[in-house]
């Protein structure tokens, strides 16, 4: 047998794009982490390669900043150029919320991403809930409705959760 032959097959670890709050980076519209403890393991676990993400500081917006939410409608209208995404005091930051979730579709592209573990209302993030009209409502955000409609398996995670 040669030394090739005498080594295990090694599988290649997974990326997956994570929101970069849950990973304890402070980068929340208020300037916190929503580190996910749990979360944080089971990548682990898994032996993932976590892919920190923050689509709204990507797509140009500062940490801290206003929270915001989608004017009316839902993720789909904003992506398809029919809502806008509002900070509280009525400033449409609609394009940096649409280039942050390209980037992040791009991000899952170049670096073959299948996965993404995304923040739970959030106006980019959410899968199930999001924020509309400063309302929870149900439904996903910009970046989650973007991933989604790329192919990527979107997976909403509350945050904050802490060790058992």
């Amino acid at each position: 047998m040669t030394d090739a032959e005498d080594q295990a097959p090694t599988e290649e670890r997974e990326p997956v794009l994570v929101s970069a709050c849950l990973l304890g980076m402070n980068c929340r519209y208020d300037g916190a982490s929503n580190l996910d403890a749990p979360l944080v393991e089971a990548l682990a676990a898994e032996d993932c390669i976590a892919v920190p993400f923050c689509p709204e500081e990507r797509g140009g917006l500062a940490t801290p900043r206003p929270a915001a939410w989608i004017e009316e409608e839902n993720a789909a209208a904003v992506v398809e150029g029919n809502s806008r995404v509002l900070t509280r005091e009525g400033a449409d930051v609609t394009a940096e919320f649409l280039r942050g979730a390209e980037l992040a579709r791009e991000t899952c592209q170049i670096q073959g991403i299948r996965r993404a573990f995304l923040k739970e209302r959030s106006p980019s993030c959410g899968v199930c809930q999001t924020h509309v009209d400063n309302q929870l409502v149900d439904g996903p955000g910009v970046t989650a409705e973007v991933l989604s409609r790329a192919g990527v398996e979107v997976v909403g995670v509350e945050g904050r959760r802490r060790e058992d």
